[in-house]
C-alpha cells in the first residue's frame, strides 16, 4: 500500500483498473469484430463450442479469420498451419520489443504474458512505458478483457449465427483498423514516427500488390522496423 492525497492505494488495484479504463474503448471495437468472426465460423459448419475452443487456443484474430476463409472439407491442415504461422510472425517483433519491458513481472507469469499478447495489448503496454515502468497487474487489465471479450463474442456470434446478420454491412469491420489507428496516434513524435509509418505502409500496400496471400503483414512490420533501425543510428552518429 502507498499513500496518495492522504489515503491508502493499492498499486496493484491502481494499476489494474488503469489498464482496464485504458482497454475500454478496444474491448468496445472489439465485440463486432467478434461477432463477425462467429458468424463466419457458423457459417462453414463451426459449432458455437470449436468456434469457442478456436478462440482460446489460438487467440489472434487476423489468423482466426484466414484460418474460417480457408476452412473446407478436408480442412488444409498444413496449409493453414503455415498461413496462419506467417501471419503471426509480427508476434516475434512485439515480443523482442516488449521483452525490455517485463523485468518487473515474475518470471513464472511470462508465459501468460506472451499467450495475452496482441496488436492491442503491445500497443498500449508500449505506450505505458513511455511513462512509467510496466507491471504485472497493468498487463492484466488491458489483456484479460480483451480476451475474455474476444472469446464472448466470438461463441455468441457463432451461435447466433445468420440471425445477427453481416456486422460488415453496416461498416463496423472497419472498427478494428480504426481504433488500431487511433492507438498508434499514441506514438506520434513528430517526423520519425511519420517515416516509420510511411515505410511499412508502402511496402505493405507494395507487397499486397505484389504477391498473394499475407506475406505483406510481415514486409510491413519489418520495413517499419528498419526504417526506425536506420533512422536511430543516424541520430546516434550525428
Amino acid at each position: 500500500m502507498v499513500r496518495a492525497g492522504g489515503r491508502l492505494v493499492n498499486p496493484a488495484r491502481r494499476d489494474f483498473l488503469t489498464g482496464l479504463s485504458q482497454v475500454a474503448p478496444v474491448v468496445v471495437a472489439y465485440i463486432p469484430i467478434g461477432l463477425l468472426w462467429g458468424t463466419l465460423a457458423a457459417a462453414k459448419g463451426l459449432s458455437a463450442l470449436e468456434a469457442l475452443m478456436m478462440s482460446v487456443i489460438v487467440f489472434a484474430g487476423s489468423a482466426q479469420f484466414v484460418a474460417v476463409d480457408m476452412w473446407q472439407d478436408p480442412v488444409p491442415v498444413l496449409l493453414l498451419t503455415f498461413t496462419a504461422l506467417i501471419i503471426n510472425v509480427r508476434h516475434v517483433l512485439m515480443s523482442a520489443s516488449l521483452s525490455r519491458h517485463v523485468e518487473a513481472i515474475p518470471r513464472a507469469w511470462h508465459p501468460l504474458v506472451a499467450y495475452f499478447l496482441v496488436d492491442e495489448s503491445w500497443a498500449l503496454a508500449e505506450r505505458r512505458v513511455l511513462e512509467t515502468p510496466l507491471t504485472l497487474a497493468y498487463y492484466l487489465g488491458i489483456t484479460v478483457p480483451l480476451a475474455a471479450t474476444w472469446w464472448i463474442s466470438t461463441g455468441v456470434g457463432a451461435m447466433l449465427g445468420r440471425a445477427l446478420g453481416d456486422p460488415s454491412a453496416l461498416g463496423l469491420d472497419f472498427a478494428f483498423s480504426a481504433m488500431f489507428i487511433a492507438i498508434l496516434m499514441g506514438f506520434w513524435k513528430g517526423p520519425s514516427t511519420a517515416g516509420v509509418l510511411a515505410a511499412s505502409g508502402a511496402v505493405a500496400a507494395g507487397t499486397h500488390l505484389a504477391f498473394d496471400g499475407p506475406w505483406y503483414i510481415v514486409a510491413g512490420g519489418l520495413a517499419g522496423a528498419v526504417y526506425a533501425f536506420v533512422t536511430w543510428r543516424r541520430e546516434e552518429a550525428a
